[in-house]
């Protein structure tokens, strides 16, 4: 009895959790297209104008399980009544998505959307499909997994082997590579797809990842104990992988940026808030609230209708209040830590990761990175992702760190300046750099420079009349 009751409790947890994370994870856009179209499949919802306190938390009032309420006292006939046609259940309206899309957005699937339809074509278990939307939400845009087998089973409450089942299965949606914890995990699901598993190329990717960049064919030859001829054979084959499984398909160039945030400066102060005048405001629909009182001797069908809708919308308006005050909670800690940035300007960003915000928030780190991944910032010094407010630190001589945008930023002014005639190399980027302070090691120089999407000196070089 008692175990039936832990697995009763934890199918009821679940989906809230579920629908949270979804919510949490969607940009404005995406959110008002959402809402909207609950609202148009729920007959409990409505929307309204403004919402006072007291309105914000009525859903606390309909809590409708089997231990807090029992149907002799819900008065089912009034809450079901129609003047015109007697007693029956309001119908379910089914409305597309794109009805309710932004006006001047283009329809252009994304991520998250590609994975679930691939999903449902699985026959999986509730839990099965509760852990696959918990591990798709979890994908961040570039199709890498941005949270551990063991974080999710905490999260969830479920073992891992059954998580690494689901990981397992979602590995082999298309884009290839997608769902990998790292380049290495990435490259071999790709090797794999391909029937290389065992070859020579999937060989160097398994023991040797880390070597590819620094270490020549001719050494990764010796390496591998192999004729040169094999090894060169097998790193083209490598060359033509993707580090990136979903670049050039899911971008979002197609849907204009609107920021979930608002910074605004107050002295030397910052306060922090909503950009979501356009997201409808939902509510139990008040109509509703005092018919729910006694008895009925409608059907067992129609009150668990009834009390599905209810326990969904309710659900809802959890996760939006819950996204909010998260989103808030993350980013005025951001606003706490990087002060300076916002009072002096970009130069003064200094290095933060997710898990100093995690603990000063008391969240956990994936939740961090949900709040941060395609989500924009409205600040007094311009429109930022979130996640631009983290970065690791670049020592200098002085003992202070610096921040890796800045050195970026640094690279960039360095190259801007030099003669058209005679760009510069990375090795004399590298010594500049160095000159100025800032430790940094040459394959570095090269590495931002690629992220800035700058030409190698070779390609820079042009004559000025």
């Amino acid at each position: 009895m008692k175990l039936g009751l832990q697995l009763r409790q934890k199918l009821t947890l679940a989906p809230q959790l579920i629908q949270s994370l979804k919510m949490l994870q969607m940009p404005l856009l995406k959110l008002e297209q959402t809402l909207r179209h609950e609202l148009a499949i729920n007959p409990l919802l409505e929307e309204v104008e403004e919402l006072d306190t007291e309105q914000e938390l009525e859903e606390g009032e309909f809590e409708l399980t089997e231990e807090k309420k029992k149907d002799d006292e819900v008065d089912w006939d009034e809450y079901l009544y129609d003047d015109d046609e007697g007693y029956k259940v309001r119908e379910q309206r089914e409305y597309p998505e794109e009805t309710f899309e932004g006006a001047g957005s283009a329809r252009q699937e994304n991520l998250y959307d590609h994975l679930n339809e691939q999903m449902a074509f699985l026959k999986l278990s509730d839990e099965e499909q509760l852990i696959g939307q918990y591990i798709i939400g979890n994908i961040a845009p570039d199709g890498y997994l941005t949270i551990s087998v063991s974080e999710m089973a905490a999260e969830l409450e479920i073992e891992e082997s059954k998580i690494a089942r689901v990981l397992e299965m979602i590995q082999q949606f298309d884009p290839t590579g997608v769902g990998a914890r790292d380049l290495r995990e990435s490259l071999l699901l790709q090797l794999k797809e391909r029937g290389q598993e065992g070859s020579l190329a999937y060989r160097i990717v398994d023991e040797h990842i880390n070597d590819l960049e620094r270490k020549s064919t001719l050494q990764i030859a010796k390496m591998m104990g192999v004729p040169f001829e094999r090894a060169q054979k097998a790193m083209e084959s490598i060359k033509t992988l993707n580090p990136t499984p979903t670049h050039g398909r899911f971008d979002s160039a197609a849907i204009a940026v609107v920021p979930d945030l608002v910074v605004d400066r107050i002295g030397d102060d910052f306060v922090v808030y909503h950009n979501d005048r356009n997201v409808p405001r939902l509510r139990i629909n008040s109509g509703y609230k005092s018919l729910i009182k006694r008895g009925s001797e409608s059907s067992k069908d129609t009150k668990e209708y009834i009390r599905q809708k209810l326990e969904q919308a309710r659900w809802l308006l959890n996760s939006i209040n819950q996204r909010r005050s998260t989103m808030i909670r993350v980013m005025e800690a951001i606003v706490e830590e990087q002060h300076e940035f916002f009072i002096k300007g970009p130069a003064f960003l200094k290095p933060l990761i997710m898990e100093d915000i995690a603990q000063k928030v008391e969240m956990n780190v994936a939740t961090i990175s949900r709040v941060s991944n395609g989500k924009y910032v409205q600040t007094p010094l311009g429109v930022y992702e979130i996640k631009h407010f983290f970065n690791s630190g670049i020592a200098r001589e002085n003992g202070d760190d610096m921040s890796k945008n800045r050195v970026k930023e640094r690279i960039e002014e360095i190259i801007k300046a030099e003669d058209p005639e005679k760009p510069l190399s990375d090795q004399e980027i590298f010594r500049r750099i160095n000159d100025e302070g800032i430790k940094l090691a040459r394959r570095t120089v090269t590495k931002y420079r690629k992220e800035l999407q700058i030409k190698p000196a070779r390609f820079r070089k042009r004559v000025v009349e």
